[in-house]
């Protein structure tokens, strides 16, 4: 069986460094935020080369409370893509605002810029990109429409740590980037775990109040806040993997490169980066018209595959009450029924993606 992404593997590379740490951890007596979470935000900051890391439950948790932090809420309007994991709506949904769909570029499947300014009204507040899959949205042009209508950008990094717009890492670019440490992610804890990053230090204030009860000291709540503080033994694991997160990300760089290169002479839509992007590929998405009898037939032959994601979020049960309907965003709806992830880590071997291009080319000559 080859698995869509093998986790043991990964722990097993660097099992010393990980073992050490959550031994370390366990000594230390501190397991919510504490000294191990604060080396582990320095270190993002650093990274990403932004002033503060705010270390948060989980990667939801940074859009809720990026967007409490900016005071969007009832009677407001957030600009995100029709295609994207359905936290990026939901979370806007959840204090109160009403998101607004944009469609995406048939081939990065990246929030279409040209489509923005249209869907701007005057209950407009914030734009969220996201960078699907591992590359860049086009972070310019976004930005440049946010100065022009005074709107926020929160950037849903959950997928593209690692990755670069025009050279600078994504996150980093609008006024409040959030990470995501699922386990499954390119820098992944043992559990759920995630941060906000901002340049600006009364957000960073206000995000580390909203994290723990809205208070900055304890027991004094100056707001209602919640409960979301990354835990220190994540904290110790993430930072022990932080070094590995080049390589890896290199690593899946050069066998997305290999499949495209034995995919695409199949008639496989592969994936493209674009001149100014650096695509990490969280996940390696081909495009296929039969891609449910391509996913069956590799379940056959004992490959994993994954659709990512099967309904966009403008046509899920939560998002009825807007009124979108299929076909709305034409692009969002092909990649739903269109697209499939095939396995991809830094630990797969050539002989186990080699088993995989195989497969996709014995259905392709069927």
């Amino acid at each position: 069986m080859i698995s869509l992404v093998d986790l043991t593997a990964q722990y097993h590379s660097i099992k010393k460094e990980i073992d050490a740490a959550v031994l370390s951890t366990l000594e230390s007596g501190h397991f919510i935020l504490g000294p191990q979470v604060v080396k582990f935000e320095e270190s993002v900051a650093s990274y990403l080369g932004v002033k503060h890391a705010i270390g948060l439950a989980s990667g939801t948790d940074a859009l809720v409370i990026a967007l409490r932090a900016l005071n969007i809420g009832e009677g407001d309007e957030v600009i995100i893509p029709a295609y994207t994991f359905f936290a990026t709506a939901g979370t806007v949904m959840a204090g109160g605002a009403t998101p607004v769909f944009v469609d995406v570029d048939p081939q990065t499947y990246q929030m279409d810029v040209s489509k923005i300014e249209s869907a701007i009204t005057s209950k407009t507040r914030a734009i969220i990109p996201v960078h699907l899959y591992g590359h860049p949205a086009e972070m310019n042009p976004i930005l440049e429409i946010s100065r022009k209508h005074g709107l926020k950008v929160i950037e849903d990094n959950a997928q593209g740590f690692g990755a670069e717009y025009l050279g600078k890492k994504t996150g980093a670019l609008g006024d409040i980037g959030c990470l995501s440490f699922f386990p499954t992610k390119n820098l992944g804890a043992y559990g759920d775990g995630g941060m906000s990053v901002t340049n600006d230090a009364a957000l960073a204030e206000r995000m580390r109040k909203l994290r723990a009860h809205g208070w900055k000291k304890k027991y004094y709540p100056e707001e209602v806040g919640f409960n979301s503080r990354l835990d220190a033994l994540q904290a110790a694991i993430l930072q022990a993997k932080l070094p590995h997160l080049d390589s890896w990300n290199e690593k899946r760089r050069e066998l997305s490169q290999r499949y495209n290169e034995q995919l695409a002479p199949l008639g496989i839509v592969t994936p493209v980066e674009r001149e100014w992007a650096k695509h990490v590929y969280h996940l390696y998405i081909i495009r296929v018209e039969k891609r449910d009898a391509l996913q069956a037939f590799l379940k056959e032959k004992g490959i994993a595959s994954e659709v990512y994601y099967p309904l966009p979020p403008h046509l899920s049960v939560p998002c009825k009450k807007f009124g979108y309907k299929e076909g709305d965003f034409p692009h969002a709806g092909k990649a739903a029924k269109k697209t499939l992830a095939l396995p991809l880590y830094p630990e797969l071997t050539l002989e186990q993606q080699d088993e995989v291009i195989a497969a996709v080319e014995e259905f392709v000559s069927k």
